[in-house]
C-alpha cells in the first residue's frame, strides 16, 4: 500500500493546459475521487499517475518514490478502464492471470491469486467462460479481478461503471465500496457522475478546466462549497442561484432578491458586513425549500417565507420536484409529495436559512 503525492502536476497539449499545477496528497488506503465535467482534466491526471501520459511539469510520488521517469509496468499500479479491455479469445481465468504470467509468477501462485479474486468477486463459476459469454457487470468484475490479482500499491479507475445500466451501476458501486474496505488498497477513481463521487469517495477532488476547485469530504463539499461551480455541481437537483443584494434589515442583514426579502442567519452577520449594498448570488438547495403548509422541520416566519408560482410538478415518489417562478427568478424545489399545490397555483415556501449560501457576484467565491 502507498500514499500518492502530486506536486505542481501540469500537462499541456500544444496551447491547451489540460491540468494546471495540481497539488494533492492521497493517503495510504484512501479512496479518492476525481470528479468534474468532460474536459476538466481528471482522466489526464489519472493517466499521468499511471505513466500513460508524460507530465509537462511537476512531480509524481508513489510511496516515497519519484516515478516521473518510471515506466507504467514498474509503477506498481493497476488500472481499470471504462471499456473493460478484456482479451476476447481468452477465458476469464486467462484474462485475470495475464499480467501475472508476464511477470513470470509461478503457476501455483497464479492459480491461488486468481482463485481468491474470483471468489471475492463472485466469478468462481465463470473462470472457463469467454468475455462474450458474460454480462456487462460480469465483464467489469473480470477487469477488476485482473487488477486485484496483481496486488498493486495503487488502483487507478477511469469511469469503470459508465458502460453499465443504471440498476447494475448502483449494485456494482456498492460492490466496489465493499471491495475497497476489504482490500484497503489506495484507490484513485475518476468519474463525471457526482452521485458516484458522493457515495464512494473518502474525499472528492472537484475539477474544472484543469484546475482543482476544492478538495473535501462529500459532506464538506455539499455543506461548504468553495464557489458556485462546486455548489452547482454537487447535489441533485442542482442548487438554485438567484441574483440578490445584501441590505440592512430591521433586525440584521437581509438578502433582497427583488420578489422576496429574507433575513440572513445572525451567525453570518460578520461575514456580510462588507457586502451591504452590493450585488451577490444567493444559493439555496431544492431540498432546503419546504411547503409552508406541511413543514415541521423549519419554523415559518416572515423572515424566511417567500411566495412563488408553480410552473411544473414532477412526481418522484416520496417527493415532487417543482419548477417555480418568483419575479424574474426560476426556482427548483424538492417538496413533500403530500403537497396540495398544483401547476398554475401560488405556494408559500419556507427556506431553511441556516443552510443557504451567499457568493460574491464577480468572483463567484463563497462568502458563506
Amino acid at each position: 500500500m502507498a500514499q500518492v503525492v502530486l506536486k505542481d502536476l501540469t500537462k499541456t497539449f500544444k496551447n491547451v493546459v489540460a491540468v494546471n499545477r495540481m497539488n494533492l496528497e492521497i493517503a495510504d488506503k484512501e479512496f479518492l475521487v476525481l470528479v468534474g465535467p468532460s474536459g476538466c482534466g481528471k482522466t489526464t491526471a489519472l493517466r499521468m499517475i499511471a505513466g500513460l501520459e508524460e507530465a509537462t511539469d511537476g512531480e509524481i510520488f508513489i510511496g516515497d518514490r519519484l516515478v516521473n521517469d518510471v515506466s507504467p509496468k514498474d509503477r506498481d499500479i493497476a488500472m481499470v478502464f471504462q471499456n473493460y479491455a478484456l482479451y476476447p479469445h481468452m477465458s476469464v481465468f486467462d484474462n485475470m492471470a495475464f499480467g501475472l504470467k508476464l511477470k513470470k509468477v509461478p503457476r501455483k501462485e497464479i492459480e491461488q491469486r486468481v482463485g481468491e479474486a474470483a471468489e471475492l468477486l463472485g466469478l468462481a463459476d465463470l473462470l472457463q467462460r469467454k468475455p462474450k459469454q458474460l454480462s456487462g457487470g460480469q465483464r467489469q468484475r473480470v477487469a477488476l479481478g485482473r487488477a486485484i490479482v496483481r496486488e498493486p500499491k495503487v488502483f487507478l479507475m477511469d469511469e469503470p461503471l459508465s458502460n453499465l445500466d443504471a440498476k447494475l451501476r448502483v449494485q456494482t458501486r456498492a460492490e466496489l465500496i465493499k471491495l475497497h474496505r476489504r482490500l484497503g488498497i489506495t484507490t484513485i477513481y475518476v468519474t463525471h457522475d457526482q452521485v458516484e463521487a458522493m457515495t464512494m469517495g473518502d474525499r472528492i477532488v472537484v475539477m474544472k478546466d484543469g484546475v482543482v476547485q476544492q478538495v473535501d469530504s462529500p459532506l464538506g463539499l455539499y455543506n461548504h462549497p468553495a464557489n458556485t461551480f462546486v455548489a452547482g455541481f454537487i447535489g441533485t437537483p442542482s442548487m438554485n442561484f438567484l441574483d440578490a443584494k445584501i441590505v440592512n434589515g430591521s433586525e440584521g442583514y437581509a438578502i433582497d432578491a427583488g420578489c422576496f426579502k429574507v433575513k440572513a442567519p445572525t451567525e453570518k452577520a460578520e461575514l456580510l458586513k462588507e457586502y451591504v449594498g452590493k450585488d451577490v448570488i444567493f444559493g439555496v438547495r431544492p431540498e432546503d425549500i419546504f411547503d409552508k403548509s406541511l413543514t415541521n422541520l423549519v419554523e415559518a416566519t416572515p423572515d424566511n417565507t417567500i411566495k412563488a408560482t408553480v410552473d411544473v410538478v414532477e412526481p418522484m415518489g416520496p417527493i415532487v420536484t417543482m419548477y417555480l417562478s418568483c419575479g424574474d427568478h426560476d426556482v427548483i424545489a424538492s417538496i413533500d409529495a403530500e403537497t396540495k399545490a398544483k401547476e398554475g397555483s401560488e405556494i408559500d415556501l419556507v427556506l431553511d436559512m441556516a443552510k443557504t449560501h451567499v457568493f460574491e457576484k464577480d468572483t463567484e467565491k463563497a462568502i458563506y
